[in-house]
């Protein structure tokens, strides 16, 4: 019997009290056992490290917001190690390098990137090191009114460190000095396009942004030794005769590199592309409904057989199985109930 642990961040605006747990049994195929494990506010995106010792999460306490580390236990339990929080909004993502040497956070009301360095000891947030602050709109006036970061992560191998501001429409990187970042390289993507998340391909050569506000993958080749982004390509995530309101939610892929899986707020879907892995470009295969209102987020899990999708405002989760040869989704198990679930992340494995 195999069964793997994973979280929930969530909002807290109705009645979820914080960061959950969860059990997949892959035997049984179906998630059991959600319950919570941490109070905190609106602890909306959530990384663990690669060593499953520490669980990382955005939050806010009063008029603060800021990123919390937590330690997980051997039965999936967290305690709080500390808090970093400054006057202000609270970040909506979070990242840690393979090392835990580095957390970064990503905060879309500032418009703002922040690095925070790692106490070896005890892994321990350390006050932050390093600030990115964006100047400039876009030209959708409700939305793009003034950055908005939306992704701060890292690329393979903790080369560079990227932010994504929905804002200004840029793709920015980053090299970390003495725990600061420092940009090497800002790429301009298409006006109106509201980029959000990134995620890269296992070979190093290529990485796909996920657009909020025009529902569209953006195929990018990546120059490792520059930082630089080039665009190769743009395809829509949504029927060409939908034309009610969608928002791009995540992006993730197989760790093969065959697949990419976007996520569509309002058509309530996961898109499903295969990847050309010499050209980085995208073939569309196939829409899945995630059977639940407001996709936020979706995980697969660590034998990528399977994939959980969290509907923010249908409080559910919904899994599904995974073809591998394929990419194709099967429903396996809908409204498992979760409240106002936005990000899912397992242990690894």
């Amino acid at each position: 019997m195999t069964k793997f642990t994973g979280y929930i961040g969530t909002y807290t605006k109705k009645t979820s009290k914080g960061i959950y747990s969860f059990v997949l049994d892959t035997d049984e195929k179906k998630i059991t056992d959600v319950s919570l494990v941490a109070e905190i506010e609106n602890p909306t995106y959530l990384t663990v490290t690669n060593d499953n010792q520490q669980l990382f999460a955005v939050g806010k306490e009063g008029s603060t917001g800021g990123v919390s580390a937590y330690s997980i236990s051997n039965d999936g339990s967290l305690s709080l190690i500390n808090s970093e929080y400054s006057e202000g909004p609270s970040p909506c993502h979070v990242s840690v390098d393979t090392d835990k040497t580095i957390v970064l956070s990503a905060n879309y009301h500032k418009g703002t990137a922040e690095s925070y360095p790692l106490n070896t000891a005890d892994g321990s947030l350390n006050s932050v090191a390093s600030i990115i602050e964006h100047t400039g709109t876009g030209p959708n006036t409700a939305r793009q009114e003034k950055p908005h970061m939306h992704f701060a992560g890292f690329t393979l191998n903790d080369q560079y460190a990227v932010s994504i501001d929905l804002g200004t429409d840029r793709v920015d990187t980053y090299k970390l000095v003495d725990n600061k970042l420092e940009e090497v390289s800002s790429l301009s993507v298409k006006p109106g396009s509201g980029p959000r998340h990134i995620a890269f391909h296992p070979n190093g050569k290529f990485a796909y942004v996920m657009t909020e506000l025009s529902n569209e993958v953006i195929a990018l080749s990546f120059n490792s030794e520059t930082g630089a982004f080039e665009e190769l390509q743009y395809i829509s995530t949504l029927p060409i005769d939908f034309t009610e309101n969608s928002q791009g939610s995540a992006i993730h892929l197989s760790s093969d590199g065959n697949f990419v899986y976007a996520g569509n707020r309002g058509h309530n879907s996961i898109s499903i592309f295969q990847v050309n892995s010499e050209t980085g470009q995208l073939t569309f295969i196939e829409r899945t409904s995630t059977e639940g209102n407001w996709p936020r987020d979706f995980v697969l899990d660590p034998t990528e057989q399977f994939l959980l999708a969290s509907n923010e405002q249908s409080d559910t989760l919904t899994l599904f199985e995974r073809d591998s040869v394929t990419g194709k989704l099967t429903l396996l198990q809908s409204e498992i109930e979760a409240p106002e679930p936005v990000c899912v992340k397992f242990l690894n494995n």
